[in-house]
């Protein structure tokens, strides 16, 4: 519709404002602090990146624009708003990344473009969601053979060819989601899908406790098998979100939280990531100079940042390490302060909004799930991982979407958005 496209394009306008102002505002900031102009202001990599970050949503626009004239007209806006300041970050607090970040938008944008173009609706994931799982645990298991860290040490969640890596389990992620929607679907008594007040389910309870064991096992192989707190802790919150999506019954969620706690405490048992990660979270004044450096230069950071931050390239948030994927957040509070933090979770939060009003609104019971399971993925990983920077829960290692740095977890949120906007125009 007309109003929706002038709405985007108005919205998109404002997003690359922002996004151009951030890279001036970066490439001035040697400036800023040494009174001297800096070659970096006129740095080819930051003029590429903006170039590539517009064309990829006036592409993404037109293309959105033509086949999709009924779509939601601020989802697009906000995940571009997001990914172009996440590429400054990148640009900001890992320079020697902006230009695979810069290619990994490319893809990401092409892929949310490929869901646009697709013919038909989305029953196809419903279809094929054996398929789609099977797949991506095949791939998950690859890593366990061949897998690498593009980093040199830690755990080997990637697949590497020519220097280029990808890491499966965020694809596991996305395609738990298409099947545990088309699962729950199947199984729900009502025949527009709503919840059941009586809770009852074709084929009777023992179709839902069966696989929420099943599911609470699989999370627990994750984390045996990958070392990944993150994944396995995400699995097993977003089932526990669709299960009560799909009935509106709070002792799935009371069961489902008592096995997560269950699973947490065997894990600190048996593994020291989970015991260090914890300590580290309970007093990390123990050690702040070992394995409590990375939170505690977090907290600086945040205490540093105020309520206007510091100025974008003036701060020190690359002391923290890993401050490019894990702690980008805490990057942000100490250069755009506490109002800049509160930007980036409520844009996160629109979109995820979003996201769940499409849940209600969609039509059948697959595409309401489908919507509501995206949207959790996307919100539950947005609290573990801020959760984690300002310590009040343990680190668990996940990106935060559209800002962090990883090609991976860029190119499957762009999918989701790509999900949603086809759901929202349906």
């Amino acid at each position: 519709m007309v109003s929706s496209r002038r709405s985007e394009s108005l919205l998109l306008t404002l997003a690359f404002a922002f996004t151009a102002a951030a890279f001036a505002a970066l490439a001035l900031a040697p400036a800023a602090r040494l009174m001297q102009w800096s070659a970096a202001a006129l740095s080819p990599g930051y003029l590429f990146s903006i170039m590539v970050w517009a064309l990829a949503a006036a592409i993404g626009h037109s293309i959105i624009a033509r086949r999709l004239p009924r779509r939601d007209p601020f989802l697009f806006p906000i995940v571009m708003l997001l990914s172009g300041w996440g590429l400054a970050l990148v640009w900001r607090l890992a320079p020697g990344f902006g230009l695979r970040q810069t290619v990994w938008l490319i893809v990401a944008a092409a892929g949310l473009i490929a869901v646009v173009l697709l013919p038909g609706d989305l029953r196809w994931l419903r279809r094929y969601r054996y398929l789609w799982l099977t797949g991506a645990l095949a791939l998950t298991a690859v890593t366990l053979i061949i897998g690498v860290n593009p980093s040199g040490g830690g755990p080997a969640l990637w697949l590497g060819l020519g220097g280029i890596f990808f890491q499966p389990s965020e694809a596991l992620k996305l395609l738990f989601v298409v099947y545990l929607a088309a699962y729950l679907a199947d199984r729900l008594p009502s025949p527009d899908g709503r919840p059941s007040n009586e809770g009852r389910w074709v084929g009777g309870e023992g179709h839902v406790l069966a696989p929420l064991l099943l599911m609470w096992a699989v999370s627990l192989l994750l984390l045996i098998s990958q070392r990944d707190l993150g994944t396995g802790s995400l699995i097993f919150a977003v089932f526990i979100a669709l299960l009560y999506l799909a009935t509106g019954q709070k002792r799935y969620v009371i069961i489902g939280g008592a096995l997560l706690v269950v699973g947490a405490v065997i894990s600190y048992f048996l593994f020291d990531v989970v015991r260090l990660r914890v300590e580290a979270w309970l007093n990390p004044f123990a050690d702040p100079s070992g394995r409590s450096f990375q939170i505690v230069q977090s907290l600086i950071a945040i205490a540093n940042g105020g309520l206007f931050g510091r100025g974008f390239g003036v701060g020190a948030p690359t002391v923290i390490p890993v401050v490019h994927s894990d702690f980008v957040f805490a990057a942000i509070m100490e250069e755009w302060g506490l109002l800049g933090g509160l930007a980036a979770v409520a844009l996160l939060l629109i979109l995820i909004s979003r996201g769940l009003r499409l849940a209600h609104l969609a039509p059948g019971a697959f595409r309401r799930l489908l919507a509501g399971g995206l949207a959790a993925l996307l919100g539950l990983q947005t609290l573990l991982i801020i959760g984690g920077v300002i310590k009040v829960l343990p680190l668990t290692g996940v990106t935060l979407p559209f800002l962090s740095y990883g090609g991976s977890s860029l190119l499957i949120n762009f999918i989701i958005a790509g999900l949603l906007l086809k759901l929202s125009s349906e």
